[in-house]
């Protein structure tokens, strides 16, 4: 039981973020593995200088990616968002079913949490989730793909992020 979810989680490392391939043409994205270990380190940071629930933030990074080992990586628009989020929904309790029932009990209230979006620490990573999008976009930028192309991600996530702090750093990153 727990081998077949070790091995489904694995997959995350084969899933590519599909926007930079589609939006920009990186023939070779990142992995949504790659993405959720980068929001893991950021929110670890941010939840400590915070002082808020450190573990319970690690804990919902690492699951705020974990149904697109079933889904896939989809795309804002190519599916509406009540249907990305049933499908999400239906991943999280296959792989979650996994797990032992009192362990995947846990994780589910952490997804439920991260996906109401209602407590201080789900509300931050959401915000994490776009700063660290723009932030690999930036080292896209500086790889030489199209700044005009990788615009569109900087641009959601100047939207959703509503922090000082964050912003301060996304504006590093537009000056750069």
């Amino acid at each position: 039981m727990l081998f077949d979810f070790f091995y489904l989680v694995s997959e995350l490392k084969r899933v590519p973020r599909k926007g930079w391939k589609s939006k920009v043409g990186i023939e070779h994205p990142e992995s949504v593995a790659d993405h959720s270990y980068g929001t893991a380190i950021m929110a670890m940071v941010f939840s400590d200088l915070r002082s808020l629930d450190t573990e319970k933030i690690l804990k919902m990074a690492l699951l705020h990616d974990l149904a697109e080992s079933v889904t896939g990586d989809f795309m804002p628009g190519e599916i509406s968002k009540e249907n990305k989020m049933s499908a999400e929904n239906e991943a999280m309790k296959e792989i979650l079913a996994k797990l032992p029932e009192n362990i995947a009990e846990k994780y589910q209230n952490i997804w439920d949490e991260y996906t109401m979006a209602d407590t201080k620490e789900s509300i931050l990573l959401h915000e994490i989730d776009k700063l660290e999008m723009a932030i690999q976009a930036a080292k896209y930028s500086s790889e030489g793909f199209s700044n005009e192309k990788l615009g569109v991600f900087i641009d959601s996530a100047k939207k959703e992020i509503k922090s000082k702090e964050l912003l301060d750093i996304l504006d590093t990153l537009l000056y750069k």
